[in-house]
């Protein structure tokens, strides 16, 4: 079962796509599955959200695809020399870094996490400089060098000097030429002469017209100086390949913090997409719960005009696990279960929802069996397919599962098909799972009064109008308005009359309780092909932040996994200061875990002063404790 695909997910996953600006994050989202651990969706909603903050007040982040730059970074590496084109690009993505460090500097300043990821984009301003001041329009500039400078400027002026010589020969042979215009043969400068006056223009015949009438003459005078003009253009390319073999060699130095900035740049930008996608449905942000309850207000199907989209409504009673929607065709009943299963799947996606408010329960399965699934290569009737897709349900359905199914026992004889959308319903309910089902048997209506944890749900119908309101009312059974809408549309009464008896004439019911139980003894095998929810262990509330690290502890920095030791301690706003093998950073205590505690790795009384200040300081403050001294201890504001 192609899951995704039966309730439109990979719909809107295409959507978040065209949010995404990498060929990583664009992957990312594509292969993207629910959660299962409820400390890792919790983190996953709260980037969202961040997201959504950051774009909302700084706008749009300056994120760039960085697709070719990894080839680049392989070429330069190998000591191949990189071209003007690809010194660009590496420069662009440059410019792209410090404008992306420049955007999370400033949403610092709201206090948002996701802005803390600027510590981890490294600048290469040098780099950045050089390139641009050498390389410009696809090549090198003229002015990258004093030699390259020199040599242009004489080649200009060499070539200049060959065009007025060739245009003083034709004036003072003006008779011997064919046309009044100098021309370039094979790089030559040459002159059209009549091909009778060969001899009198002293030079060599480089080419001739296609009629064979005009030769084509380099004269001697010009011809002394092609020699040096190609003396300037060696030198000229020297000095070109001698800029950009230093130009790659500084691209080769700086290969890993760029490459570590690559993968920076598209991890956010797969979290900005989520913000991005949230912003433009107009989504909310979703409460997690692991008990098993779902609340949607003001719900909508995220892939409909939300303009005419009347919000949905769904709030079962805490013990209801079951819900069977009743109502006429088109009244919304496929749309409404899509809608529940849609936002739950995003939810557990990490992405917020299309609801006004959302509370979500975390489910190890969505399982769901909708359309008619008929399959000529497979001989697959629409019953036949129904019920393949149900029993693969049934083998997979625990009690986290989330279910639903649309037109249960449809496509066969309608009491054989109630019967056995009795026993599917009975089978769902002694599972445990969540699950919605739509249906047009009075039978089953009847069976979910009766039956533990299941509740009748309607789609209203305007009786007047003949017209779907698309509105859920929770705990009544509805009427498939069948009669109705025939009768409005002209049916005769005698029909409606037959009609109503061959319908309502005996009585079809479930005598009770026991005898669901009975028909439905026979329970389906489980197979088990999922993982379980991961559930976030409860830990006490009384432990002090301020004392969870302390000076001198080993700790490790995600999502990097790199490792620092603390040199201060948490603060009030839940950041520490860490020091990395090249600086110090502050960083929030959520990306940091302890490695190894201080009290494992130094003596009690060790002086933390050899690690974390300088050679001067600590020997200006042993100054200051013999004798008075003018001199500054200067701290690293890093």
């Amino acid at each position: 079962m192609n899951i995704e695909k039966q309730i439109e997910f990979d719909k809107v996953k295409e959507i978040w796509m065209n949010l995404a600006v990498t060929e990583a994050a664009k992957e990312q989202i594509r292969e993207i599955t629910f959660c299962l651990s409820e400390r890792d969706l919790r983190k996953q909603i709260k980037d969202t959200t961040d997201s959504r903050n950051l774009i909302e007040k700084l706008g749009t982040p300056p994120l760039q695809s960085v697709s070719e730059i990894r080839d680049i970074l392989q070429t330069a590496e190998k000591g191949d020399c990189l071209t003007p084109y690809q010194l660009e690009r590496v420069e662009k993505v440059l410019v792209a870094i410090r404008r992306l460090k420049d955007y999370l500097e400033r949403g610092k300043m709201y206090q948002n996490a996701l802005a803390y990821y600027e510590e981890n984009l490294k600048d290469v301003p040098m780099l950045r400089e050089e390139i641009n001041r050498q390389i410009r329009s696809d090549g090198v500039d003229d002015y990258a060098s004093d030699e390259l400078n020199y040599y242009r400027s004489q080649i200009a002026k060499t070539e200049e000097q060959m065009k007025l010589k060739a245009e003083q020969i034709m004036r003072a042979n003006k008779d011997c030429m064919s046309d009044s215009f100098c021309t370039v043969k094979n790089g030559r400068v040459c002159v059209p002469a009549k091909k009778e006056y060969k001899f009198k223009i002293p030079g060599s015949v480089i080419g001739k017209s296609a009629t064979g009438n005009t030769l084509f003459i380099e004269p001697v005078s010009v011809a002394k100086y092609y020699e040096e003009l190609q003396m300037l253009k060696i030198g000229e390319e020297n000095e070109v390949y001698r800029i950009l073999y230093t130009l790659t060699a500084m691209v080769s130095e700086a290969s890993e913090e760029i490459s570590e900035n690559i993968k920076m740049i598209e991890r956010l930008d797969f979290l900005f997409s989520k913000g991005k996608l949230s912003i433009d449905m107009d989504a909310a942000e979703p409460q997690i719960n692991t008990e098993r309850r779902i609340r949607l207000k003001d719900a909508r199907h995220p892939l409909m005009n939300r303009e005419i989209n009347v919000p949905l409504q769904f709030a079962p009673d805490e013990n209801v696990r079951g819900v069977v929607i009743t109502g006429p065709n088109t009244g919304g009943k496929t749309v409404a279960i899509k809608t529940v299963m849609l936002n739950c799947m995003m939810a557990q996606c990490g992405l917020h929802v299309t609801c006004k408010e959302a509370d979500i329960c975390m489910n190890s399965a969505f399982l769901c069996d909708i359309g008619d699934g008929q399959n000529l290569s497979e001989n697959l009737s629409t019953f036949s397919a129904h019920i393949k897709n149900v029993l693969e349900v049934l083998k997979e359905v625990d009690q986290d599962s989330l279910v639903i199914m649309d037109e249960l026992g449809s496509g066969t004889d309608p009491a054989e098909g109630m019967g056995i959308a009795v026993a599917i319903l009975e089978e769902l309910r002694k599972s445990g799972a969540l699950f919605l089902v739509t249906t047009h048997y009075p039978e089953v209506k009847e069976y979910a009064v009766k039956a533990e944890h299941i509740v009748n749900a309607r789609m209203t119908f305007d009786e007047e109008t003949l017209s779907p309101t698309y509105r859920m009312i929770i705990g009544q059974a509805g009427e498939s308005c069948a009669f109705s809408i025939a009768e409005r549309l002209g049916m005769p009464r005698e029909m409606l009359e037959t009609a109503r008896m061959a319908a309502y004439g005996k009585n079809t019911g479930i005598a009770d309780k026991s005898a669901v139980n009975e028909a439905a003894r026979t329970t389906c095998h489980k197979q088990r092909s999922h993982s379980k929810i991961i559930k976030t262990k409860v830990t006490s509330n009384n432990t002090n932040l301020a004392e969870k690290y302390r000076r001198g502890d080993s700790v490790m920095i995600y999502p990097d996994k790199k490792i620092g030791i603390v040199c201060e301690p948490i603060n009030e706003k839940g950041v520490l200061r860490v020091q990395m093998p090249d600086k110090k950073i502050w960083i929030n205590h959520k990306r940091v875990k302890l490695h190894v505690a201080a009290k494992q790795l130094y003596p009690e009384d060790y002086d933390f002063s050899i690690i974390f200040e300088t050679v001067e300081n600590r020997k200006i403050r042993h100054d200051m404790g013999r004798k008075y001294t003018e001199a500054i201890i200067r701290y690293d504001e890093e």
